[in-house]
């Protein structure tokens, strides 16, 4: 069985990465997710194993210090995420294609780990004044978490020339053909 590879997608927080790879996935079978960790604890209707492996403080830290993260963050408020080499590395030697919807360092770091078996696509909001509005139409920020999440868009941004392809989300439907049309390539590549 051939061993799938890495996609890599990533946006400032109301960027659009995760319609772009729920797009992805109703149209790739062989495409994957990288199911996350995190500290933080679960919201209503999440299931632990499916949307995060949601993990003590403690277990986290064991878990980095033992080397079992391809990459992890501390997030607002002190939460963590991060991403488990098990959790890839099972979907890959499966030969499924793995998409991770991470954030900008932690996919730094997975491209340097998988090279050119990684695809990393950077999703990039026409403006920080159309991510604003995008980020205030979702109703889920107050003005602090808002205000911290449009400082950490800035730094994000500076990072996208890092990436193998940026792709500006001013139209959903026009930035996913970029983005299929990246992934089908990636994924048809020998």
């Amino acid at each position: 069985m051939k061993k799938g590879k890495v996609i890599i997608l990533v946006a400032p927080s109301g960027g659009g990465k995760t319609t772009l790879a729920r797009r992805l996935f109703k149209e790739f079978e062989e495409l994957k997710f990288s199911v996350s960790a995190t500290t933080r604890p679960a919201r209503e209707g999440e299931v632990d194993g499916k949307h995060y492996y949601f993990l003590t403080d403690v277990d986290f830290d064991q878990k980095t210090a033992e080397g079992e993260f391809l990459e992890w963050e501390e997030f607002y408020g002190g939460k963590k995420y991060g991403t488990l080499r098990s959790e890839v590395d099972k979907k890959l030697n499966s030969g499924y294609f793995v998409l991770l919807d991470i954030e900008v360092k932690g996919a730094v770091n997975i491209k340097k780990i998988y090279g050119d078996e990684s695809l990393s696509l950077f999703i990039k909001p026409p403006s920080i004044d159309v991510l604003k509005q995008r980020l205030l139409a979702r109703g889920t920020e107050d003005d602090e978490t808002l205000a911290l999440r449009l400082e950490r868009a800035k730094e994000e941004l500076t990072y996208a020339d890092q990436f193998d392809q940026v792709i500006i989300n001013d139209n959903l439907d026009t930035a996913y053909a970029e983005v299929k049309k990246a992934v089908v390539k990636f994924m048809n590549q020998n």
